[in-house]
């Protein structure tokens, strides 16, 4: 495992960056998005840390009924029209 992702803080921080600077062309992101922040470690390792970040709020799951994908808590089209009918 990179020293990145030993680092919760550190890993916390770089998939936050990561995604706040995508955010202005796409605010959701499958699984394989994430291994372009840790290229040098394996999924399984990559997937414990998300998991994490949702479990803690940073993240949340977004599913289309066949696909899921994740987001930063409290962006993207879903929640900015949430309440309209």
């Amino acid at each position: 495992m990179s020293e990145l992702l030993d680092n919760k803080e550190a890993a916390t921080k770089a998939v936050v960056d990561w995604m706040t600077k995508k955010s202005k062309t796409k605010t959701k992101f499958y699984f394989k998005d994430f291994s372009k922040i840790f290229p040098d470690d394996k999924p399984r390792a990559i997937k414990k840390v998300v998991n994490t970040l949702v479990s803690d709020g940073v993240l949340e799951y977004w599913s289309s009924g066949s696909t899921t994908m994740y987001g930063l808590k409290g962006s993207g089209i879903q929640h900015e029209s949430e309440g309209e009918e």
